[in-house]
């Protein structure tokens, strides 16, 4: 097998993509936004529970901490979508994702008794691209955005463009922040 050139910051060197399986590959991006998700709710010191059947919303994500004055334990539901079709590092304040109404209509409700989110995935269009791995980490390729879409408006006939903001990166930190808000009383 011929290797490329090393990468930079102890990765390991590419080699010639190997042939990969015949999951479609909208399936195997639902899978790497799973497991994306996985790695925040884990850093964060968060559960998750997956709803069945999901009914519009695929993970529920608990967390506790001493600091939560309405509940030992706060919850939020997350909706997690996938995309090669916005690069990474958009430019702007925000980027634009279009959403079937059921889905938005569902993630702007208002009042909640457990607040929503959507986290959306930008991802290279390219598998080969997706992941790379070193000595001392694992590089998962690109990057998630949340928002709370509480009160959006339903604005197309069948699909509505809504606005991500670029500065809601969605990792760890972001998540424990998010919880701590709901956990004292707040929106996400």
């Amino acid at each position: 097998m011929a290797l490329a050139q090393p990468e930079q910051g102890g990765l390991l060197p590419e080699r010639i993509a190997p042939p990969r399986g015949t999951l479609a590959t909208t399936a195997c991006m639902e899978t790497l936004q799973v497991g994306y998700l996985h790695a925040v709710a884990a850093a964060a010191g968060c559960s998750l529970s997956q709803p069945f059947p999901d009914n519009g919303i695929d993970w529920h994500v608990s967390h506790s901490a001493p600091g939560h004055t309405v509940d030992d334990e706060v919850t939020i539901k997350v909706q997690l979508k996938c995309t090669y079709q916005i690069p990474p590092r958009p430019k702007g304040p925000a980027f634009s994702f279009t959403l079937d109404n059921a889905h938005l209509e569902k993630l702007a409700r208002t009042p909640v008794s457990v607040h929503k989110i959507l986290v959306v995935m930008l991802v290279p269009r390219s598998q080969d691209d997706w992941l790379r791995a070193g000595h001392d980490r694992l590089d998962l390729r690109h990057c998630c955005y949340w928002t709370n879409l509480a009160g959006h408006p339903v604005t197309g006939r069948r699909r509505t463009t809504v606005r991500v903001p670029t500065a809601r990166i969605f990792d760890d930190r972001a998540l424990c922040e998010i919880m701590t808000r709901v956990g004292t009383g707040g929106r996400p």
